[in-house]
């Protein structure tokens, strides 16, 4: 178990598939987290309270910790560990953490004192409720308080990935959800919606330590230094200005959604949230792992100048990411309402039917964009890789600024639901797909017929797909199943699901995907686990695929 947990990985897709498995399970931790929220929290709406409150220090969080992680940090103490110079990473990743622990400390401090005013900005739909912006600033203020750990942790996080070791890093998020869980459970019965805000203190604690083993293991020395003229913080800060002014313009965005949202009818900010949750699955079940396992692969090849295996990962990784998510975009899209009911209505009086199908329409709209979102992953990795983190942040500042425009337009001029949020989310992440595959083309010089014919073959089978899923849902729906009862509706949502996967796997297989034989031969390698060899060389090994490589 040691072994597994510790070692590094020998491929993109195989680290990808422990990643995968890992992330599914904190996934699911995190739906469960949700169904817990809309049951323990009575009425349903506080929980707007509670998700707009995790604007503030998501924020400060986002802006500061993951674009120094994705965008710079990785890619240069991978570099220092694939050359052997350990000593090297581990006095820059110290130097970075202790930069990154100051700047944190001034930011929190700020937020903490103006949590109010900060309040009135993230929900203006509350201010002439002052109860409920009073809660609001409290729940801040009790996140805040333990965010210095998952600065801390994340950075952890991110030195593991650059050796290679994806799992544990993968299963910090599930021991985050089950503190979260622990809070609502135990805590919300006896401090109502502040139950949950400990709980998310008590997950970043948990996220914290079951990281600290591996760091001991793997020999990270931690040195209180500051050095602002190393090389290699040198090379952090010239790739990190950049993506910190694009993940700000995100974070913007995601803001002004959440605060439009605050204007529309209750329980408006919940829908976004849940929908999103449950949006997420895919994108980082499929997206974000294989992109998070590639990165370092990349930087690797980048640092070789070896330009035809840096393409042969990516075109290998974007295939396999998009054979992944189109049949599970497909699923969400059109069994919507059975998903919602699944995941947060059963054995719940709490949640209404209303919101149910609220909740729903809002997920088909995130479902169209789960594609061009998880692609977006591994295209920005890709150019971070290249040591340009300018380009995509430029792409993303256009994508964001169409998608602001849209939620004020949709809200404020149309006087649309909340499915118009999703809708303008979807619409910003195209463009921003859509750019990056452009400008990262004019470098790598993509050969068209490699890129297009496979993701030709994935949609086609992913639209007969949707119509496989829809007719026997409708069918059993009518005649079959009674789904106001738990055991129909899971019954339903299992059947049409299989019919539906079934067809996906029969047409990938007709139509020649490369990308089903590179999992079914991994599935065969995964019986092998337990005995893994040694590895001594870089690992460079990709699962190859006849579409992308003929």
């Amino acid at each position: 178990m040691k072994d597994l947990l510790f070692r590094r990985q020998t491929s993109i897709l195989s680290a990808a598939t422990l990643i995968a498995m890992a992330v599914l399970g904190a996934k699911f931790l995190g739906i469960i987290r949700y169904w817990l929220l809309t049951v323990y929290v009575r009425p349903v709406s506080d929980l707007d309270i509670f998700f707009a409150a995790f604007r503030i220090p998501d924020f400060i969080f986002q802006i500061l910790v993951m674009g120094t992680l994705t965008t710079a940090f990785i890619p240069v103490i991978a570099a220092y560990v694939g050359r052997g110079q350990d000593h090297k990473a581990w006095r820059v990743s110290s130097i970075i953490v202790n930069l990154a622990l100051i700047v944190f400390a001034v930011l929190a401090v700020i937020a903490f004192i103006f949590a109010k005013d900060l309040a009135i900005i993230v929900a203006p739909g509350f201010a002439a409720q002052p109860d409920k912006l009073d809660k609001l600033a409290n729940l801040s203020r009790i996140m805040l308080s333990a965010q210095v750990f998952f600065v801390i942790s994340n950075f952890f996080s991110a030195i593991i990935q650059s050796t290679k070791r994806f799992l544990i890093p993968a299963l910090a998020p599930a021991a985050y959800n089950t503190g979260i869980i622990i809070g609502i459970i135990f805590l919300a019965p006896v401090l109502g919606i502040y139950g949950p805000a400990w709980g998310v203190v008590l997950g970043i604690f948990l996220h914290f330590l079951i990281q600290l083993p591996l760091v001991a293991h793997m020999g990270f020395k931690y040195e209180p230094i500051i050095d602002l003229k190393d090389h290699g913080v040198a090379e952090v800060a010239k790739l990190l200005g950049p993506r910190t002014f694009g993940l700000a313009i995100s974070q913007i965005s995601f803001t002004v959604d959440t605060a439009m949202a605050s204007l529309l009818a209750t329980s408006s900010i919940t829908i976004l949230n849940l929908s999103q949750a449950l949006q997420q699955v895919p994108i980082a079940l499929f997206g974000a792992t294989i992109a998070q396992a590639a990165l370092p692969t990349l930087s690797e090849e980048q640092a070789r100048e070896n330009l035809d295996n840096f393409k042969k990962t990516l075109l290998t990784s974007f295939h396999q990411i998009l054979f992944l998510t189109m049949p599970a975009s497909a699923i969400l899209i059109v069994l919507r309402i059975p998903v919602v009911r699944l995941a947060f209505g059963l054995g719940n009086n709490n949640f209404p039917w209303d919101l149910t199908v609220l909740t729903g329409k809002t997920l088909a709209v995130f479902g169209l964009g789960i594609f061009t979102q998880s692609l977006i992953n591994l295209l920005v990795r890709a150019f971070y890789a290249l040591r340009d983190s300018l380009t995509p942040v430029k792409i993303g500042v256009a994508s964001f600024v169409v998608s602001i425009i849209l939620s004020l337009a949709f809200i404020l001029v149309f006087r649309l639901p909340v499915w118009a949020l999703a809708a303008s989310s979807a619409a910003g992440d195209a463009i921003n797909f859509f750019f990056l595959m452009i400008f990262l083309d004019r470098v790598l010089h993509f050969d068209r017929k490699q890129v297009l014919l496979p993701a030709g073959k994935i949609f086609l089978a992913a639209a007969i797909t949707g119509l496989a899923l829809y007719v026997p849902m409708k069918l059993l729906d009518q005649l079959v199943f009674d789904t106001t009862k738990t055991l129909p509706l899971i019954a339903l949502t299992g059947a049409a699901g299989a019919s539906g996967i079934s067809v996906y796997l029969f047409l990938t297989w007709l139509l020649g995907i490369g990308e089903l034989q590179s999992f079914l031969g991994l599935f065969g390698k995964l019986r092998h686990l337990r005995k893994p060899p040694e590895v001594t060389a870089p690992v460079t090994e990709i699962v190859e695929t006849t579409e992308t490589h003929a």
